[in-house]
């Protein structure tokens, strides 16, 4: 898995986020937060925002830090690459660089600032009880590792992220990050969901990247309510048949790779 630091302006583009989505008292919830600089800038507007990321249980103190030496490392391997993607957004492969940097810098400062707005969690449960978030984003996990991540980790990861929103889930892309297709059991998820009171549609949005990676995925959650789970007074359940236990990256446990650490 990749680590990145998007901005607070990209999460607006990428989640279509309005000025009532963002409007005080609603709390949402980043998940998977990365080194975004989403909290830190939604927490000066006032807005009540956490992230959760397995990751802050093993890089708290230097995530920030290692995912400005990544974005550094990755740079001339965007320059090369950069035919392939589209630069509406960042304009080129040194502003795309600069921005990310920045915005480690800034998600480093935050979490050294206000420790309690990054909570250290990861999908299939996460540590929130029902209906903790008015609403719920989550980018560049779900689907985009669609070919590592099997349909029953989507299943139990998509429920317990409707579990612990009031309103909705808002996922972003819906594209497998490096086969360039929409993710091929969507629609089957969709109508599991679906019979489970959770509705769904698919809305583009005005950020794209990746050539046609510019697809959002709603799910409504107001009339969704879980089954409690054994053992997590409050919590829900993963739908049955759903093999939490083997949901699981192929091959390890979902190792994080920082390619400026393997190439010096």
């Amino acid at each position: 898995m990749l680590v990145s630091a998007r901005s607070f302006d990209e999460y607006r583009a990428m989640f279509a986020l309005t000025d009532l989505d963002l409007a005080p008292g609603r709390r949402i919830l980043d998940c998977p937060g990365g080194a975004a600089a989403f909290t830190a800038e939604a927490g000066r507007r006032g807005i009540d925002a956490v992230a959760v990321d397995r990751e802050y249980a093993h890089h708290r103190e230097d995530l920030g830090v290692l995912v400005e030496r990544e974005t550094r490392h990755k740079r001339d391997q965007l320059v090369r690459e950069a035919p392939e993607f589209v630069w509406t957004w960042y304009g080129d492969p040194d502003r795309l660089t600069r921005q990310w940097i920045a915005n480690a810098r800034d998600f480093r400062a935050d979490i050294a600032a206000r420790p309690d707005r990054y909570v250290a969690g990861s999908l299939p449960e996460l540590p929130f009880a029902d209906d903790s978030f008015d609403l719920v984003l989550s980018s560049h996990l779900l689907f985009s590792y669609g070919n590592r991540l099997d349909e029953d980790f989507h299943l139990a990861a998509l429920l317990e992220l409707a579990r612990i929103a009031r309103r909705e889930v808002r996922l972003f892309p819906v594209m497998v990050y490096d086969t360039g297709v929409r993710y091929g059991e969507l629609d089957g998820l969709r109508q599991h969901l679906d019979a489970l009171g959770i509705p769904s549609h698919v809305e583009r949005v005005e950020y794209e990247f990746q050539p046609g990676d510019n697809e959002l995925l709603v799910l409504s959650c107001a009339d969704y309510r879980p089954l409690a789970r054994a053992g997590a007074p409050g919590a829900g359940a993963s739908m049955p048949g759903a093999s939490v236990a083997g949901a699981s990256v192929s091959g390890a446990a979902d190792p994080v790779r920082w390619r400026h650490r393997e190439n010096p």
